[in-house]
């Protein structure tokens, strides 16, 4: 017995439609707005994030594009379309990885203006020590981001495991 054909979407149907498969909007308008303010504040907190070393750009775009996605079709299309974020954006959503350079830049830029954070607070121990913790959670959580293009993390080619496997092979006889 055949199953019944799916209909046809319907014109207000919520599935974005630049998006990669699986992504639809929220069914509740209120829960869109919400997510639609939560993510105009992310997207406002990492473009300040480019100015100011003490904020990361790269993790409040990404939740701006997250909350976008599930919020507003329009807002989500013109971060994918951003010549900067839009890559890293896609990146994110299709892989759930962080491009190599991306990475090391965030991780070096926090790095610093953690550092300074520490020396601007001299006075207080207990605030350093929180900015201490702070920063090395934050990085080692960046840094285990997984990187496509990272070198150390790519599989053996197929020639590699060709000429491995032949040696090991000449190496049993």
């Amino acid at each position: 017995m055949n199953a019944p054909a799916s209909p046809p979407p319907r014109p207000d149907d919520t599935t974005t439609a630049d998006a990669p498969a699986g992504y639809r909007l929220h069914a509740s308008p209120v829960v869109r707005w919400l997510l639609w303010i939560t993510g105009t504040v992310a997207l406002i907190l990492g473009l300040l994030g480019v100015f100011l070393p003490v904020l990361p750009t790269t993790p409040f775009i990404l939740l701006a594009a997250a909350c976008y996605a599930k919020a507003s079709e329009r807002f989500h299309r013109r971060l994918l379309a951003h010549k900067s974020f839009g890559p890293i954006i896609r990146e994110w959503e299709e892989y759930r990885s962080m491009p190599l350079r991306t990475k090391k830049f965030a991780v070096g830029l926090m790095s610093l203006s953690i550092c300074v954070s520490i020396w601007v607070v001299s006075d207080y121990p207990w605030a350093q020590a929180f900015l201490a913790v702070v920063g090395v959670c934050a990085g080692t959580w960046v840094w285990r981001i997984p990187s496509r293009d990272d070198p150390d993390r790519q599989p053996a080619t197929p020639a590699a495991s060709i000429t491995s496997r032949s040696t090991s092979a000449d190496a049993s006889r």
